[in-house]
């Protein structure tokens, strides 16, 4: 009895002890950032400024580190998109990146409990092997290898962590109150609309059932409407699916992010000619393929970061884990399809245009404000890099955002805006410079003429081998 009411009572004051830890690491990581600006703005030396920042970026990256690997949940998330080369600094990005799939595990014993439970039948008479070490864990499951007794089928088999959901609600609100404030101080973007985006895309990140129906839904459309898909999607075994479980075909590959190790493993030179064409071949099908989810269909794959993505024989890529997908409204689809003309074309009165259409209000305060607001859709929305700029945060110092502020930005948009960021940093890791807005020109295109918004004449990306060309831009 007494054991029952300690284990409620510290079940009950865990969400209130999670806020004020993530209220003070986050107070302090903010504060040293201040302080560093400030006492940067008193040293005349750009080399003397630069370490300054630099000792800030690694002070930083190991809070920031403790907080989401302590703390779990929703800033395991965090550390993914913010674990990026092209948005975080090199000592975040170093810190952060190892955070993929480092999730706490749930217990083997409870593992096969929550099986038994959800599927109604004996763990034995489903499974004839099942590795007890996970493949991965993440905030919201961890995935096992298994074979099938009935088929001998090698599978996945995805299973919920139990009593993490109501724990995640608590962190979003807590970074959306977070999130309020920097937009009074410091940001002049509309975060706030995309944490609630956030909120909603989580909320539906536990229901399995709908991530089963979501994988069928897009293998399905990339394997009609290609000669051959440019992504392997898994296969759903039918009747191994509920809320809390979801057991899948088992795809062999390397995760992306260990590609050069495994390049170097095999005796080529990573930054080789071999090298170069398997990773443009493997960023050419990711981009393909999220032009056509996102520009055709309106139904996307919406977290392609790298442990999301496995690298297969021959350069094909496999995508994973649909628990955050997307369905644009026809009217966000289209209009995000002008956008990409704009930003492949560099038409300033088209952008200009989209905006409007998407529903995203600026207010300007430059005279050359039309150039700006072409260069802040590129910096959200597209995945090249000037030369020489490593990182592109529509946050740093010299962002359009000084120039330009977003006072409103559609929800339905930020899954469009994180998935083209993960793009851009995909990119940068494999060393390929290029466009998606470009690549996904023809596609754009086709979405407009169909909607009757396009002339036959106007499609000026028909024309042939335009991928290639483009992808030969990039590299050089």
């Amino acid at each position: 009895m007494l054991e029952e009411f300690r284990q409620t009572l510290a079940d009950g004051l865990q969400p209130w002890s999670r806020s004020v830890q993530f209220w003070v690491r986050a107070a302090d990581i903010y504060t040293g950032y201040k302080v560093c600006q400030l006492r940067a703005g008193l040293v005349k030396d750009v080399e003397v400024r630069e370490a300054m920042w630099e000792r800030q970026h690694e002070l930083a990256a190991d809070k920031m580190y403790s907080l989401c690997s302590e703390l779990g949940g929703l800033f395991l998330k965090a550390a993914q998109i913010l674990g990026k080369p092209d948005l975080a600094p090199a000592a975040w990005v170093k810190k952060l990146v190892t955070l993929c799939d480092k999730a706490p595990a749930t217990r083997i014993e409870v593992v096969k409990q929550i099986i038994e439970k959800e599927l109604c039948r004996g763990f034995d008479d489903v499974f004839e092997r099942f590795d007890e070490e996970p493949v991965g864990s993440a905030s919201i499951a961890q995935v096992h290898r298994a074979r099938l007794r009935s088929s001998q089928t090698n599978v996945a088999v995805k299973v919920q962590h139990p009593g993490v959901e109501y724990l995640m609600q608590v962190d979003i609100h807590n970074l959306q109150a977070f999130v309020l404030f920097l937009q009074k101080t410091d940001i002049k973007f509309d975060l706030f609309s995309l944490t609630k985006e956030v909120e909603k895309q989580i909320g539906y990140e536990f229901d399995f059932l709908r991530e089963a129906n979501a994988m069928e839904r897009i293998r399905n459309s990339l394997t009609s409407n290609n000669k051959k898909p440019p992504v392997f999607i898994p296969r759903v075994i039918q009747d191994m699916v509920t809320r809390d479980v979801l057991v899948m075909e088992f795809i062999e590959g390397t995760p992306i992010m260990n590609l050069g190790n495994e390049i170097a493993k095999r005796g080529i030179d990573p930054g080789g000619k071999i090298a170069s064409m398997a990773k443009q071949k493997i960023l050419q099908n990711l981009t393909l393929a999220y032009g056509q989810m996102i520009l055709r269909d309106g139904f996307f794959h919406a977290d392609p970061h790298p442990g999301n993505i496995l690298v297969c024989k021959g350069s094909e890529v496999a995508l994973l884990d649909y628990g955050q997908v997307k369905e644009l409204p026809e009217s966000l689809r289209l209009g995000y399809a002008n956008l990409v003309l704009a930003m492949a074309d560099n038409n300033f009165s088209r952008a200009v245009e989209s905006y409007k259409e998407l529903g995203i209000c600026t207010v300007r305060n430059c005279s050359d404000g039309e150039v700006e607001l072409l260069k802040l859709s590129s910096r959200m929305f597209d995945t090249r890099m000037p030369p020489g700029v490593t990182i592109l945060s529509p946050f740093s110092e010299d962002s359009s955002l000084n120039k330009i502020a977003v006072q409103s930005f559609p929800e339905e948009l930020y899954s469009v805006l994180r998935t083209i960021q993960l793009l851009r940093g995909l990119s940068v890791g494999l060393g390929i410079n290029y466009s998606c807005a470009e690549q996904w020109r023809p596609i754009a295109e086709e979405a407009l003429f169909k909607a009757g918004r396009l002339k036959g004449r106007d499609m000026t990306s028909r024309r042939r081998g335009i991928f290639s060309r483009i992808f030969r831009r990039g590299r050089d």
